[in-house]
C-alpha cells in the first residue's frame, strides 16, 4: 500500500514568522494523524525557521526548487547541499510555474532529479499538460515524454524515493478542477509510462499526486481513487484549517 502523500506547496507567499505562525496553529489539527505523509513546501527563506519549527512533528519541510550542482556562480540558486545541511527533506522539481517562467525544461528536470536521488532529497517531480495541449488530444503524449525524460539514466533502484505529481496546467490557480476520473486516467498512463521506463515495480511504488485547484471539497473525490496517491495543495495549503481539512477529507478514504 502506498501511503497517502499531501504536499503544501506556498510558492511565492509567507514570510519566516508568518510560516512559523502557521505551523503553530496547523500541528493540532493533525496530532492525530498517522494515514497521510505531510509536507511542506515554503519559499526559501522560510525553510531554516521551518525545519527548526517542525522538528520531532509529523510533517516535513521541502523546498520547490533547486539546483542540480552543488556549488558554482548561479547568483539566486539553492544547492541541494544547502538544503540538506538545513535539514529539508523534499524537493519539488519542474513545476509548471518554474517551467512557464524561469525556463524549466524537461532536460533540467532529469538534472536535478538526479541529483536530488543523490543527495537523500524526496524528489516531486511536476508533468502535466496545457489546455491547448488536452483539447488536441496530446494528454498521453505530453505526459509520456515529460516521464520519460525526467527518469532517463536513472537506475530504477534508485527509485524508490520517486513521487510524481499531475498537475493538469490549465487547473492551477483557474478554479478549474479534472474530474476523479480524468485525474486517474492521467495517473494511469502516467504509472504505465514509469513501468515502460523503470519497471513495473517501480510503477507499482511510485506515489503519484494530484496538483491542480485541489479543496477540501474535492480532496476526498479525488485521493479516493486507486492511482492517486494524495495531493499537491497550492492556494487551499495558505490557511491552516483548510490544509488540514484537506488531509482529513482524504485520509478516511484510503
Amino acid at each position: 500500500m502506498r501511503k497517502l502523500l499531501i504536499a503544501a506547496n506556498w510558492k511565492m507567499y509567507k514570510t519566516p514568522a508568518e510560516s512559523t505562525a502557521f505551523l503553530t496553529n496547523f500541528l493540532p489539527f493533525i496530532k492525530s494523524n498517522e494515514s497521510a505523509e505531510v509536507v511542506v513546501c515554503p519559499p526559501m527563506t522560510s525553510l531554516p525557521a521551518l525545519v527548526d519549527a517542525a522538528r520531532g512533528k509529523n510533517v516535513s519541510i521541502g523546498a520547490q526548487t533547486m539546483h542540480w550542482l552543488n556549488e558554482g556562480a548561479y547568483t539566486g540558486e539553492t544547492s541541494p547541499t544547502m538544503l540538506t545541511a538545513i535539514g529539508a527533506t523534499h524537493v519539488l522539481i519542474g513545476h509548471s510555474e518554474r517551467r512557464q517562467y524561469f525556463n524549466e525544461t524537461d532536460t533540467t528536470v532529469n538534472l536535478k532529479l538526479k541529483s536530488a536521488l543523490a543527495h537523500g532529497l524526496v524528489p516531486i517531480v511536476c508533468v502535466g499538460e496545457h489546455l491547448n495541449e488536452r483539447e488536441s488530444n496530446l494528454t498521453a503524449d505530453v505526459l509520456n515524454l515529460q516521464v520519460a525524460v525526467a527518469l532517463e539514466g536513472i537506475d530504477p533502484a534508485a527509485l524508490g524515493p520517486l513521487v510524481i505529481a499531475y498537475e493538469p496546467v490549465w487547473a492551477i490557480g483557474t478554479g478549474r478542477t479534472a474530474t476523479p476520473e480524468t485525474a486517474e486516467e492521467a495517473h494511469k498512463i502516467i504509472r504505465a509510462q514509469i513501468a515502460s521506463v523503470a519497471g513495473s515495480e517501480v510503477a507499482a511504488g511510485t506515489r503519484i499526486l494530484y496538483g491542480g485547484s485541489v479543496k477540501p471539497d474535492n480532496a476526498g473525490s479525488l485521493c479516493c481513487l486507486g492511482d492517486i496517491d494524495g495531493a499537491l495543495v497550492g492556494g487551499a495549503s495558505l490557511d491552516p484549517a483548510s490544509f488540514a481539512q484537506i488531509i482529513a477529507n482524504a485520509t478516511p478514504k484510503r
